[in-house]
């Protein structure tokens, strides 16, 4: 999927929500402005975010529950669209993973 040129921010956030979908995750939620997105996979509590701004750490603190994020914070053509989605797809599956670890972990000590 190549366009003519690089996407404004809110077409480029809207794409890769659209690339997520396709790797099994679903739009949950979304802020007032719609320049953050909030999705997840089916039977999994865990969230990916994909915005135009990093977290606060009061953003953080308040949504323990996203374990990656995806930031677009200027124009991108779909090429690197693509490429920050498997970062992302990526950063979410380790994470989850260190997740399962941690758990593991915390059952077999007890």
């Amino acid at each position: 999927m190549t366009a003519a040129g690089p996407l404004p921010p809110l077409a480029a956030l809207g794409l890769a929500a659209r690339m997520l979908e396709a790797n099994g995750f679903a739009i949950v939620a979304r802020n007032e402005r719609g320049d953050s997105l909030y999705l997840r996979r089916p039977d999994c509590a865990w969230h990916l975010r994909v915005s135009n701004h990093r977290r606060t750490a009061k953003q953080r603190a308040r949504r323990s529950d996203i374990l990656a994020s995806l930031v677009i914070d200027g124009p991108r053509s779909s090429d690197q669209i693509g490429n920050l989605v498997r970062e992302a797809v990526r950063n979410f599956e380790a994470a989850l993973a260190r997740m399962a670890d941690q758990a593991s972990a915390a059952g077999s000590r007890k």
